[in-house]
């Protein structure tokens, strides 16, 4: 089994703080759509920083594509969506600009941009559907456009793993919806990894196939319809 992501006997504390996350062991197979879900404060967002090497665990091992997560060399393999990633709101660029950045990891810093990554930035456009607005001020867009930007300069880099962490914040229900589906329809036309963190998960909830629920350790980990009734709102999760 060629695995994404691997957590084993992980426990998290901040200094002097106490334990966020005890006792976690994780699997996340190549090519699989995985939800981490849980109430805010439960720990997701923490095990997602764990797993992609940016915290140290206490106790465990964190290992991505088989190495280990803090010393994973070529960076360029995961395509990182931040929450709540933004520019700046006087910034200037425009959608293609933004999408170009993402190609950065992949070539370096100090490489010319070349016509591989002409191509990668121009197909990643195409493939979230705004070629139309790719010299659009970006500011100009919905937020449901923005959020594929985003996605867009994720995928620029051709990553392996693709990480989205709170992407529907701030966003309405119709066009979470909306997104949900691109996201499902993302993953069958590439195949790539896709984990997606957000204390709730109604939007992906027909495409992804395991759903992880998180309160300090991992309290479910199957498919969507295995999840008991009282969990569909992971704030009601109880460890």
């Amino acid at each position: 089994m060629s695995l994404a992501v691997e957590l084993q006997g992980v426990s998290f504390a901040y200094p002097g703080g106490p334990e966020i996350l005890s006792g976690v062991d994780l699997q996340v197979r190549r090519g699989e759509f995985v939800t981490i879900a849980g109430p805010n404060g439960g720990g997701k967002t923490t095990l997602l920083r764990v797993a992609l090497g940016l915290e140290e665990p206490v106790t465990g091992e964190a290992r991505l594509f088989g190495e280990a997560a803090d010393r994973v060399r070529d960076r360029y393999r995961i395509g990182y969506l931040a929450q709540r990633a933004r520019l700046g709101i006087d910034a200037p660029a425009s959608v293609a600009e933004v999408v170009a950045a993402g190609r950065v990891a992949r070539r370096g810093l100090f490489k010319p941009f070349g016509s591989g990554d002409r191509e990668a930035v121009a197909a990643s456009i195409a493939r979230v559907g705004l070629v139309d607005e790719s010299r659009t001020p970006i500011q100009r867009l919905s937020g449901g456009q923005q959020q594929r930007a985003y996605i867009a300069k994720a995928l620029a880099g051709e990553p392996e793993l693709l990480v989205l962490d709170e992407p529907t914040a701030g966003v309405d229900v119709d066009a979470q919806e909306a997104f949900g589906a691109f996201l499902g329809e993302l993953h069958e036309a590439l195949g790539v990894t896709i984990l997606y963190v957000s204390h709730e998960f109604g939007a992906v909830e027909r495409f992804v196939e395991r759903v992880i629920l998180v309160r300090g350790g991992i309290v479910f980990d199957g498919p969507p319809a295995e999840l008991p009734a009282h969990w569909h709102d992971p704030s009601h999760v109880h460890p």
